[in-house]
């Protein structure tokens, strides 16, 4: 059992309380308690030390903190589906063409790596976001074209900022997704349950 509790807005200790009744209710199975300020995740989550449960706090965007309570031992398909709930909506973003600071060459073949390595590994992400040079990727000459076009075919969202495209000359040589635009961009980010920045 997963059960959600969305207790943002509410002042302390009415998250603490809200937690600790979901958890009386249970035998075992897994409580997520959703708080939007720093003393709510610290009372939630002295509650789940005190008594003795495993948990993990996690920020998915500014004022809104998930504190994951595990009671007793749940069964690995909980765990699953509260993990695929999580990777529901994860955002990739793609500044640039290459990965990490230093060797040019070396951030090439790590990018062409780790985009590959999303292509092979499910969950796959909702949406992948391209813009100033990490618009090269979606582009003809692009070596991960044929792993995008993979998750593209599993129904990830491939996004180019048209603006970048515009810039670097390369409208006319996009090879996959669509282009979009900054709000729409920023829209994806601002939805997200969790966002991974690359570049």
């Amino acid at each position: 059992m997963i059960k959600e509790i969305d207790a943002r807005g509410q002042a302390c200790p009415k998250p603490v309380i809200m937690t600790k009744k979901e958890l009386d209710n249970m035998d075992k199975g897994i409580v997520v308690t959703i708080v939007d300020n720093e003393v709510a995740v610290g009372n939630v989550s002295k509650l789940a030390n005190s008594l003795g449960y495993e948990f993990k706090v996690d920020k998915k965007k500014e004022d809104e903190y998930h504190i994951t309570i595990i009671k007793g031992e749940v069964q690995q398909e909980e765990i699953k589906e509260l993990r695929k709930a999580d990777s529901d909506n994860l955002v990739i973003v793609f500044s640039s063409n290459t990965m990490g600071k230093g060797s040019e060459e070396l951030g090439r073949i790590l990018i062409k790596s780790f985009i590959y390595t999303v292509a092979e590994s499910k969950p796959y992400p909702k949406s992948m976001l391209f813009f100033n040079s990490g618009v090269y990727l979606t582009c003809e000459g692009s070596e991960v074209i044929e792993d995008l076009r993979k998750l593209e075919s599993e129904g990830v969202e491939i996004l180019s900022c048209g603006t970048c495209l515009d810039y670097y000359k390369l409208k006319e040589k996009l090879q996959v997704g669509q282009i979009t635009n900054m709000y729409t961009i920023y829209d994806r980010i601002r939805n997200a349950t969790n966002t991974v920045n690359i570049g």
